[in-house]
């Protein structure tokens, strides 16, 4: 069955509108899919002043702009929903560009980079002293704050979403509290059953 338009033409109006129908569906799944979860990044001062209002522990990337594994940080692990969903429900995520020019105040102190040059902002540049606060010496680290913005620990390299999962829980529980030799950390790292998918 078609239709005859003003301009001369004939148009098979069901066939044409079940055609849009499927585009339309399909152009909709395909947005739909395309929004995929994020984490909720900010800046440290940010997630000082919200753990006062509502107590999480911290989770701070520590990357430079030309660190092929702090990339592979971004695109692997931190683009998991699992990892997402547990970051964001449990941490406050702090971005740090461990040789930028950004200024970051802690515990009374404001940390800056003198050594910056912007010429060089995507090769090797000068180190934040942030960085050195932190004792962070290798790209990317991802350090962890306590529920008061006290530094628990850098873990550094590169994590896989089931590597970085242990260490999410083991902050996360408390789990840290417990161990006191390197002993109990492989006991918990041998019993650790990841559920993440990679």
């Amino acid at each position: 069955m078609g239709i005859f338009c003003k301009f001369g033409m004939t148009i098979a109006t069901d066939r044409i509108m079940k055609k849009f129908g499927i585009i339309m569906l399909l152009a909709m799944l395909t947005s739909v899919s395309g929004l995929a979860q994020e984490i909720k990044w900010m800046s440290l001062e940010e997630a000082l002043v919200l753990q006062k209002k509502s107590p999480k522990k911290i989770l701070m990337d520590v990357y430079t702009n030309w660190c092929g594994p702090c990339k592979m940080l971004d695109k692997n692990t931190f683009q998991n929903p699992d990892v997402v969903d547990y970051v964001n429900k449990y941490f406050y995520a702090v971005k740090f560009n461990a040789e930028g020019n950004s200024k970051v105040t802690y515990e009374g102190k404001t940390y800056s980079n003198p050594s910056f040059k912007p010429e060089m902002v995507n090769r090797r540049n000068g180190v934040h002293q942030f960085t050195y606060f932190l004792k962070v010496n290798a790209y990317p680290t991802i350090v962890y704050f306590d529920e008061q913005g006290k530094v628990l620990s850098p873990i550094k390299g590169y994590q896989n979403p089931q590597q970085i999962e242990l260490y999410l829980k083991l902050f996360k529980e408390d789990k840290h509290k417990e161990m006191k030799t390197q002993e109990d950390f492989n006991n918990y790292f041998t019993a650790f059953v990841p559920q993440f998918k990679n």
